[in-house]
């Protein structure tokens, strides 16, 4: 094994995607590298001063047949295709909440080569595998010319075992063997602000942005004291909001999804009360962000069938 990636002792990580429960708590004090040198062009748009909508999507689930995963496939290309024209960024989840998705490196690399920048794209790696695939799959990342990875945690409780402890980990490990890789780890706003920033200024880090968990204009209070934790420490980390597009109130699902994320089941359940569609909502969410000065979001829930539609209505509904 490679240098950098040997010290398999070291067994942790944090949250991930909408089941991710906080940044992980940090415990050694061993200065890593600095990071890349010549930043991705995500994280150079992530760094502007403007605002960015970007999106999270989820490849298919493991055990479908080969046709639905193809067709299931074939949608998804073209949804990037159409999306990664504009201007966003796509990340692509890894077992989100738990369930076992297909590997998404596998299918970017050989459904979009060469229609699709990699610099648009980041996909997530979690601690949900064993160290040695975690090394081949940044390993072959890097070939495909991927510039930017989300590395987090995953959530402990599904699945298998992380194969460290927390999420930095991973990220000191892959920064040790490939410099030039742009890292992205995560944030909870609604956790302590105090505690989420320490986090994020410490070294041992090692990211240049930061996904956070779900966040809506009813938890509007917990992201402001957070943002402004974050500013006046001098956080110079840019983050992505995560934004959840509900598309009912329907008490069953919002239980169920209140299993991986804070769900403000009682402020949705009003706000399709009151007339508005899923997109309309959720634009809402995004304007009430920027109000706190939040200006990078990734929309989350967009589904699987034609995802890029649901994205241009949020748009629409935010003009």
């Amino acid at each position: 094994m490679a240098a950098g990636w040997a010290g398999a002792e070291l067994e942790g990580s944090e949250g991930r995607g909408v089941a991710a429960s906080g940044v992980e708590p940090v415990a050694c004090a061993t200065p890593m590298s600095s990071p890349p040198a010549s930043p991705s062009a995500l994280l150079e748009r992530l760094r502007e001063d403007r605002p960015l909508v970007t999106v999270e999507l989820r490849p298919p689930k493991t055990g479908l047949s080969d046709s639905q995963s193809m067709d299931t496939w074939i949608d998804m290309y073209h949804s990037v295709r159409r999306l990664a024209r504009g201007d966003t960024a796509i990340f692509l989840t890894d077992n989100a909440v738990g369930v076992s998705e297909e590997e998404n490196l596998r299918h970017l690399v050989a459904n979009l080569a060469g229609d699709v920048s990699p610099a648009k794209l980041s996909p997530f790696l979690t601690c949900k595998h064993t160290l040695e695939y975690c090394r081949l799959y940044v390993d072959r990342a890097v070939a495909a010319g991927f510039e930017a990875l989300t590395v987090l945690g995953g959530d402990r409780s599904v699945g298998p075992p992380r194969c460290v402890e927390f999420a930095y980990m991973l990220r000191q490990q892959i920064r040790q063997r490939h410099p030039a890789l742009a890292l992205g780890g995560w944030a909870n706003p609604h956790r302590d602000a105090a505690e989420q920033v320490d986090y994020l200024l410490r070294p041992e880090f090692t990211g240049e942005y930061y996904l956070t968990q779900i966040v809506s204009h009813h938890s509007l209070r917990e992201v402001e004291r957070f943002a402004k934790e974050a500013r006046r420490r001098g956080v110079m980390h840019p983050g992505v909001f995560g934004v959840f597009l509900y598309r009912s109130a329907n008490p069953e699902t919002l239980g169920r999804l209140g299993r991986f994320f804070p769900v403000p089941a009682e402020g949705v359940t009003r706000d399709f009360e009151s007339g508005q569609s899923a997109e309309e909502i959720c634009a809402y969410t995004i304007r009430a962000l920027r109000e706190v000065g939040v200006e990078k979001v990734y929309l989350s829930n967009l589904g699987f069938r034609r995802p890029e539609e649901r994205f241009k209505r949020v748009m629409q509904a935010l003009e």
